[in-house]
């Protein structure tokens, strides 16, 4: 089966991710595949909206498929990876910008480089199985795909909670997140397929929508929203150990768990996020990281803990009194190795 499937369905250019054994997780060649078909739609007279959705009951597209991205970087070979990311992070822009309207149908698990092909398209269509989160930390990568942009936008500090603990986020929440906009039943997904192809036009997924779940997550991040807001990570964890909140406990067994310097600069690039507003600045900031995390980062013995071997007992290289330091090193310029051209 080819893992991506691109054809004309209507007045519809329908893509399916399908690598459903997989989970749909994206390659380098479907990053490629994906951006091609993307451009040379855009001048189709016949196809009026683009539809992307993944094979199987299981996931829209549970990340990337980093199992080359680890074998290639043990042998040393950073630039596999570099090229992957910046790759990626094109596509994510060129989603957020299509002339032509992007729908995207994220059922089942939509995580980490899932958001970044499912969360920046103009019409964004969740069910009852959806799960859409940011894992990146929990692995010890930063929180990258356009993340950050996404997280700084949520409410309160409920992106600072979602980029260090990895959660992740039912259709209702997604929704009040911010990373979906229509919840539609799994039982009408059919007919509301039907109507986009029909019709070309996104406006008919609002006649087969029905009131999203409930999203508790909010309430209860809201009642850490305090200890969320320290400057630092180190400030965080103390401001969490103080707090009488029923969530306080749990949020901080989770980021004993976690990558302190990944966490360190998630946080960093999400406050950034929140000045500058532009997903085409997150993902330039994000790539600072990502290009130097073979060599510099703990992502690497992160998958070695988390899929290779599973032990599950990452030996993360900083605390975290001493990964504000290191990240900030990491997000520094890269220059002529700028994600959009020289950077200074």
């Amino acid at each position: 089966m080819r893992e991506l499937i691109t054809r004309k369905d209507g007045l519809a250019g329908r893509i399916t991710l399908s690598r459903p054994k997989a989970l749909n997780a994206l390659t380098p060649d479907m990053c490629h595949g994906l951006l091609a078909t993307l451009h040379s739609w855009q001048d189709a007279p016949d196809i009026h909206c683009i539809v992307i959705d993944g094979a199987g009951e299981r996931a829209f597209c549970a990340g990337g498929d980093i199992a080359e991205v680890y074998a290639q970087g043990r042998k040393g070979n950073a630039r596999f990876a570099q090229d992957f990311w910046r790759e990626e992070y094109v596509l994510n822009l060129a989603l957020s910008v299509s002339p032509k309207p992007v729908v995207s149908l994220m059922h089942g698990f939509t995580l980490g480089g899932g958001v970044g092909i499912g969360c920046h398209t103009q019409h964004r269509v969740v069910r009852e199985n959806s799960q859409i989160g940011l894992p990146e930390t929990a692995i010890g990568l930063v929180t990258d795909v356009g993340g950050t942009h996404l997280l700084a936008r949520a409410p309160g500090r409920l992106g600072d909670y979602l980029a260090l603990t990895a959660a992740r986020m039912g259709p209702g929440e997604a929704i009040a997140a911010g990373f979906a906009d229509h919840f539609v039943p799994q039982e009408r997904w059919p007919e509301m397929l039907q109507a986009l192809c029909e019709t070309g036009d996104p406006d008919t997924i609002a006649r087969h929508t029905a009131p999203p779940p409930l999203a508790p997550l909010l309430d209860e991040v809201a009642e850490i929203e305090a200890a969320l807001s320290q400057r630092t990570l180190a400030e965080v964890i103390d401001a969490l150990e103080r707090s009488t909140a029923p969530i306080a406990l749990k949020t901080l067994e989770t980021l004993r768990k976690n990558d302190p310097l990944a966490m360190a600069a998630s946080r960093q690039l999400i406050a950034e996020a929140r000045h500058h507003g532009s997903l085409k600045d997150a993902l330039a900031g994000e790539y600072r990281y990502t290009h130097r995390a073979i060599q510099e980062s703990d992502f690497l013995e992160g998958i070695r803990a988390r899929i290779i071997d599973r032990d599950n007992a990452p030996r993360w290289s900083y605390g975290f009194d001493g990964a504000e330091i290191a990240a900030t090193r990491l997000l520094a310029p890269l220059g002529a190795n700028a994600l959009w051209g020289l950077e200074k």
